[in-house]
């Protein structure tokens, strides 16, 4: 009889060794019933995406930011600014943070608009790319702008060639924004929602082809990289942060040089420090997405 007992025994602790439960040790989840496990793993995952699905923006105007990653499809968010056309400044609209500023990135893609592309994503940063066409005739150049726009950067239109557009005849002026407005459509399949002007100098034919192609003008409010005395890391890093034009709203100009790269990191730290927000660009009022008090 007893040794029938602890036969009885011995088979009940080995059908408690084999049940399907799960152990959690120092390096994660044991290894009993990976099949439930994957199954129970599967599901959560479709839950998870469902619900990240109906959460893809944060709120504009403070460092949390539109999805950013390589691949991400860019999300036209609800308008909480607007820009100012008498000094080109962006204002909130309703409760938007008003201490916030916009970056805006010229000729590019040159020589270290990826690059910058790269320290704004790592900052959690946005800002819009206004391009050259003239930048964009090589396979590299294209893919480069593609990998700009993939992170979620938008791309605005500043001509092909950078000419003053007051030097153009009409067809001539013309031609330099449409053909950009082609090229970016066909790199990134999203026309530019934004027209930078060279020199920041509009024109009666300009302001009608941008309003045509439903582009809203963009100057800035301050700039200093293509001035000598300021084409140096530190220097233009200090002026960036400590110039008097920088305000609430206030709409700056960087371009795609050695020094504003180099300096990059810096500005946008800067700024932080002082309190001020970066403006996710996608944010803005444009034609598309215009609010109906405005419209």
């Amino acid at each position: 009889m007893k040794p029938l007992l602890i036969l009885i025994l011995s088979a009940l602790i080995l059908s408690a060794c084999s049940s399907p439960i799960l152990k959690h040790t120092e390096k994660g989840i044991g290894e009993a019933d990976r099949s439930q496990q994957k199954t129970n793993e599967s599901k959560e995952t479709k839950k998870s995406e469902k619900e990240d699905s109906s959460d893809q923006t944060t709120t504009a105007g403070v460092d949390k930011q539109t999805d950013t990653s390589k691949n991400a499809k860019p999300v036209n968010l609800a308008p909480k600014y607007r820009i100012n056309d008498k000094n080109w400044s962006i204002q909130p609209i309703g409760d938007a943070e008003p201490k916030a500023v916009l970056l805006t990135i010229d000729d590019a893609p040159d020589h270290y608009a990826l690059q910058m592309a790269k320290t704004l994503k790592k900052l959690n940063v946005n800002a819009i790319f206004f391009v050259n066409g003239h930048f964009l005739q090589t396979p590299e150049k294209k893919r480069i702008l593609k990998e700009i726009y993939d992170m979620g950067f938008m791309i605005g239109n500043h001509t092909y060639s950078h000419s003053n557009l007051n030097d153009l005849t009409p067809a001539k002026q013309k031609e330099e924004i449409l053909s950009v407005n082609r090229l970016v459509q066909q790199i990134t399949g999203e026309k530019p929602k934004f027209f930078r002007a060279p020199f920041g100098e509009n024109t009666e034919v300009s302001r009608k082809i941008a309003a045509e192609e439903k582009m809203k003008l963009m100057n800035w409010s301050y700039g200093y990289d293509w001035v000598k005395q300021y084409e140096d890391e530190k220097k233009i890093a200090d002026i960036m942060v400590n110039s008097p034009y920088l305000y609430n709203g206030a709409n700056l100009l960087m371009h795609d040089r050695e020094w504003t790269n180099a300096a990059l990191e810096k500005i946008v730290e800067g700024l932080r420090s002082k309190g001020y927000k970066i403006i996710d660009p996608r944010s803005i009022e444009t034609y598309d997405n215009q609010s109906k008090e405005n419209s």
